[in-house]
């Protein structure tokens, strides 16, 4: 669900380059139809609040509905920083989370584990910008917004913030990871079993992401 999440295990090898567009195309698509599914569910509620005036900014704006919009004290350098900071705890984490060789989450408790970690770092980290840290969750839904009415202001609002969403999360996510596996990953004791053989997890983690049972991208739905 998560592109920066796609990016960064296609960076460190974990998935295969040539299944990147595939990903970010579901990724795309599903975000954007997910926008329209709210648009339609809340037509009225929305058009009721705001009078049918569809505005990005000002006291009943409601673009913010579907992608994310920088505070008003927000420069984009520091809202770049945000989001890098942001997607980084969340690759940290998740690279924390499936490691067979340290602590991973209990089988069949990842995706609990996922939404606690995503609700954590809003709850720490979303003030600033509303925690984008998915560049396919934001693009998709604004593309909608500017076709359903809220039209070109939606990429002008706060300075062209609209770009930030989308480069920034992928650097921050290669951070993220790079970090786990400089300092934590990389540290691992070699582990032998019978024969001097490595066990099956070393050969594991070596593996593609989508061949893995547990650290597979499909369930690392952010």
């Amino acid at each position: 669900m998560n592109a920066a999440v796609s990016f960064t295990m296609c960076t460190y090898g974990r998935l295969a380059w040539k299944m990147l567009p595939v990903y970010v195309f579901a990724q795309l698509l599903g975000s954007f139809l997910a926008a329209g599914t709210i648009y339609a569910v809340y037509y009225e509620a929305i058009h009721d609040y705001c009078g049918g005036n569809l505005t990005v900014t000002g006291v009943k704006a409601t673009a913010g509905i579907f992608a994310t919009y920088p505070a008003p004290y927000l420069s984009l350098l520091a809202g770049f920083f945000d989001q890098v900071c942001g997607t980084a705890m969340l690759l940290l984490c998740l690279m924390a989370l499936s490691d067979q060789r340290n602590k991973p989450a209990a089988a069949g408790s990842e995706p609990l584990a996922v939404g606690l970690l995503v609700l954590l770092i809003g709850i720490s980290l979303g003030s600033n910008s509303g925690y984008a840290i998915n560049p396919t969750r934001d693009i998709a839904p604004r593309v909608f917004t500017a076709i359903a009415g809220w039209g070109a202001d939606v990429f002008r609002s706060g300075n062209g913030w609209w770009w930030v969403p989308l480069v920034a999360p992928p650097i921050g996510g290669v951070l993220g990871a790079g970090i786990y596996k400089v300092f934590v990953e990389m540290h691992h004791q070699p582990v032998s079993g019978q024969g001097g053989q490595l066990v099956e997890e070393l050969q594991e983690e070596n593996t593609p992401l989508e061949k893995q049972k547990y650290i597979s991208s499909g369930n690392v739905c952010v």
